[in-house]
C-alpha cells in the first residue's frame, strides 16, 4: 500500500444533504452559505435553496423523497416573515397540514417541510412537540430578529454550530463551517480524550474547538447575539406495572407497526436493511405486512464465516419473499478508508462503519430510502453488556480505600498476562468491580482505558487534560436518570451517548453518502416513550436480552432467530490490522506527519502496533489511532 492512496482525497460526489446558515447583529458575510452547501452536496443530490437579508443567510441542499415536484425550500410563512430550511422527514405531516388548514393557514406545497413555519406561528419554538419524525431544522423570525435551530429526540440528524458576541453559524456537516477561514480549526483536548474513550466526539463536544453539536432532543435560540440552549424532551423511566405480557406484546406489535407504516411513505423506491438480527428482521416482517409489493432488502457478508450472517437474512427473506441482495465483502480496504475519513466529519472509530457503507453503497442501485432495526437494542436492552450490568447490580459500590487496591491490582494483572487469558479475564473483573456502576459501564465501554491514555499522550496533552475526566459523561447520565435501577440507568445511558454519538451517525453518514435516506421504526418516539417505562424484567432475564422484543415478534419471524446469540454488526478487524492493513497502519501512524502532531508519544503509539502484531488483541486501540490520522489528513488538519 502507497501513502499516496492513503492521503488521497475522493472524488467530491453526491454528499449528504443538509442545511447551513449565518445570522448575525451585523450583515452576514455574503457568499459563506452558498460555499458551505456546496460542500454539503456537491452538484446537489436535488438541488438547493437559499436566503439571505441583512441579519441572515440560510441555505439548503435536499434529497427528495417526499412532495418531490413542489417541495423546494427555502419555506416561507404566508406574510413571508417566518422563513425556514429543514433536513429530515416529518412523519406525521398529512395530520399536521390538516390541522394548520383548518386553522386557516394557506399552504403552497404538498409536503411536510412548510408545516415549520405554520406551526412556529402557532407554537412559537415549542412546535418541535408536535414534530413526529427525524429533522434538523434552522428558523428566522424576521419581526424578532430571532433564529432558531432544532433537533430531533433521538439524533438522527446532525447539527453543528458555534458563535461569537455578534454571530452564529451552524450547518448540518462539520466541513460546511470549516469552509469559513475566519473559524479555527485546532484539536480540541477534552472532545479528543472522550474520542480515545469512546471511539467517537459525544455531544456537545465536537472535534475543533469552539464548535459545539446541539444535543438531540434540544433546542437553540439566537436572539440579539444570545444563545439559548434548552432540552425540549427527555424520556421518563418511571417504571409502570405490566400485569399481563400477552397484552403487552401486543401493543408493542401495534406500535411497530404503525412506526413502520408511516415511515414507508415515499414518493421513491424503498427497502430494508436485513442483518438476519431481530430487529432488522422485525422491520422486514413489518413493512412484508403493510406492503402490496415485494420489499427489496439488502445484506453484508463476509468470507470469513465467523462474521458472515447471511445465512440469518436469507430465513427472512424466504419467509416474506423478498427482493434479496447480498454483498460479500471483497473490496480493496485502502481504497475506502480515505473515502470514510473524508464523509465522517470527525474521528469516528466504530468498524462497523466500513460494511453499512458497503451496504448503502450496494442499496442506491435498487432503492433511494432504507428502513432499519436501528435502536432495538437501546430501546429494549439487547447488547451483552446490558445482561453483564443487570447482574452487576448484586456488587456493592466499594469504599474507596479498598477500591483502589483492587484496581491496581486488577491493571497489574492485565498489564502482565495474555490478551484472552483466564488471568487477564480475571485481572479485567477486577477492574470491573472496583468501579461504581456508572464507571463500571464506562469501562466495558472504553477503547482506551483512562491509565492507557495517559500513557499514550504527549506533555502537552497531559497538560492540558490536568484535571479532567471523561468517564464524568456517563457519570452525570446516570445521576440524571428517573430509571429505579442500573439497567434503566445503562439504556439511558445508551441513548444519550452511544446511539446519538456513535449508531446513528454511521447509518446517517453512510446512507447521505449515497443519496439514501435511512429511517429505523424503533426510534419513534412513542415506540422510545413505552419502553422506557417497561419494567426491567421484561428487557432482561437472567443472560437472556430483549425479553418482551423477542416475545411479541416471535409470531412474525423464525424461531431460529431467536435463539441465536447476539453477533453485531462485527468485521475481522484485528486480522485486516496484522494482514490487509498492516502496511497502512505502519505507514500512517509511525511516519514523521503523525510524529510532529504533538499529541502522542511516538513510542507509546509503536508499542501498540507491536504488540497487536505480535498476536495481542489492541484492535480497537489501532483502529482508533489510525482513524483519527486518517481524518486529520483528509480534512487537512495541523
Amino acid at each position: 500500500m502507497s501513502r499516496s492512496r492513503c492521503d488521497r482525497k475522493p472524488v467530491s460526489g453526491v454528499q449528504m444533504c443538509g442545511i447551513a446558515g449565518v445570522a448575525s447583529t451585523m450583515r452576514p458575510p455574503q457568499g459563506l452559505v452558498g460555499d458551505m452547501c456546496d460542500v454539503i452536496a456537491h452538484r446537489g443530490p436535488d438541488g438547493a435553496g437559499f436566503y439571505s437579508d441583512e441579519h441572515v443567510s440560510l441555505g439548503m441542499r435536499r434529497l427528495a423523497i417526499i412532495d418531490v415536484a413542489t417541495g423546494d425550500q427555502p419555506v416561507y410563512s404566508e406574510d413571508g416573515n417566518v422563513v425556514a430550511v429543514f433536513n429530515g422527514e416529518i412523519y406525521n405531516f398529512a395530520e399536521l397540514r390538516r390541522k394548520l388548514t383548518g386553522l386557516g393557514h394557506r399552504l403552497s406545497t404538498e409536503g411536510d417541510s412548510e408545516c415549520l413555519v405554520h406551526l412556529y406561528e402557532e407554537h412559537g419554538p415549542e412546535l418541535v412537540h408536535q414534530l413526529r419524525g427525524m429533522f434538523a431544522f434552522a428558523l428566522w423570525d424576521r419581526t424578532r430578529q430571532r433564529l432558531v435551530l432544532g433537533r430531533d429526540r433521538a439524533g438522527k440528524k446532525p447539527l453543528y454550530w458555534r458563535s461569537d458576541e455578534f454571530s452564529i453559524w451552524f450547518a448540518s456537516e462539520l466541513k460546511a463551517l470549516a469552509r469559513d477561514p475566519e473559524m479555527p480549526r485546532q484539536i480540541d483536548p477534552i472532545a479528543l480524550d472522550h474520542y480515545l474513550t469512546y471511539s467517537y466526539v459525544p455531544a456537545p463536544w465536537s472535534i475543533y474547538q469552539g464548535v459545539h453539536k446541539l444535543p438531540p432532543g434540544h433546542l437553540l435560540i439566537w436572539e440579539a447575539g444570545k444563545v439559548t440552549v434548552r432540552r425540549y424532551w427527555e424520556l421518563d423511566r418511571t417504571t409502570r406495572p405490566v400485569v399481563n405480557e400477552r397484552e403487552a406484546e401486543e401493543q408493542l406489535r401495534d406500535l411497530l407497526l404503525e412506526a413502520t407504516r408511516i415511515r414507508m411513505v415515499s414518493e421513491r423506491p424503498i427497502g430494508a436493511f436485513l442483518s438476519g438480527g431481530v430487529d432488522s428482521s422485525a422491520i422486514v416482517a413489518a413493512m412484508s405486512m403493510q406492503s402490496s409489493e415485494r420489499i427489496k432488502t439488502f445484506c453484508i457478508g463476509f468470507e470469513d464465516g465467523k462474521y458472515d450472517e447471511r445465512h440469518k437474512a436469507r430465513l427472512v427473506a424466504d419467509r416474506f419473499s423478498t427482493d434479496h441482495h447480498e454483498l460479500v465483502v471483497t473490496s480493496d480496504l485502502v481504497d475506502v478508508l480515505p473515502r470514510l475519513a473524508w464523509h465522517f466529519d470527525e474521528p469516528y472509530a466504530d468498524s462497523s462503519a466500513i460494511p453499512t457503507f458497503w451496504v448503502a453503497q450496494m442499496s442506491r442501485q435498487h432503492v433511494t430510502v432504507v428502513l432499519n432495526g436501528d435502536g432495538g437494542d437501546e430501546c429494549f436492552g439487547g447488547y451483552r453488556r446490558h445482561a453483564l450490568m443487570n447482574q452487576a447490580r448484586w456488587i456493592p459500590a466499594m469504599p474507596s480505600g479498598p477500591a483502589r487496591s483492587i484496581r491496581a491490582l486488577g491493571s497489574l494483572i492485565v498489564k502482565r498476562t495474555a490478551a484472552g487469558s483466564r488471568f487477564r479475564r480475571f485481572g479485567q473483573m477486577l477492574d470491573f468491580v472496583a468501579e461504581k456502576p456508572s464507571r463500571r459501564y464506562a469501562r466495558l465501554m472504553s477503547c482506551f482505558g483512562p491509565e492507557q491514555r495517559w500513557g499514550l499522550y504527549s506533555d502537552g496533552m497531559r497538560s492540558a487534560l490536568a484535571g479532567t475526566d471523561s468517564y464524568q459523561l456517563f457519570e452525570h447520565a446516570f445521576q440524571a436518570s428517573t430509571a429505579q435501577d442500573d439497567l434503566g440507568r445503562v439504556l439511558d445511558v445508551d441513548t444519550l451517548t452511544y446511539l446519538p454519538g456513535d449508531l446513528l451517525p454511521k447509518v446517517d453518514i453512510t446512507t447521505m453518502a449515497h443519496s439514501i435516506e435511512a429511517r429505523s421504526p424503533f426510534l419513534d418516539h412513542h415506540v422510545m416513550e413505552w419502553a422506557a417505562t417497561l419494567p426491567s424484567a421484561l428487557h432482561i432475564r437472567k443472560f437472556q436480552t430483549k425479553v418482551l422484543l423477542k416475545q411479541a415478534v416471535a409470531p412474525w419471524i423464525p424461531e431460529e432467530l431467536l435463539r441465536y446469540p447476539k453477533k453485531g454488526f462485527g468485521v475481522p478487524l484485528a486480522a485486516w490490522l496484522r494482514h490487509e492493513l498492516r502496511d497502512t497502519v505502519y505507514d500512517v501512524l509511525t511516519d514523521p506527519t503523525a510524529c510532529a502532531c504533538d499529541l502522542f508519544r511516538p513510542g507509546a503509539v509503536r508499542s501498540i502496533i507491536e504488540r497487536h502484531m505480535g498476536g495481542a488483541d489492541h484492535a480497537s486501540q489501532l483502529w482508533a489511532l489510525l482513524q483519527l490520522e486518517l481524518w486529520r489528513r483528509a480534512h487537512d488538519v495541523p
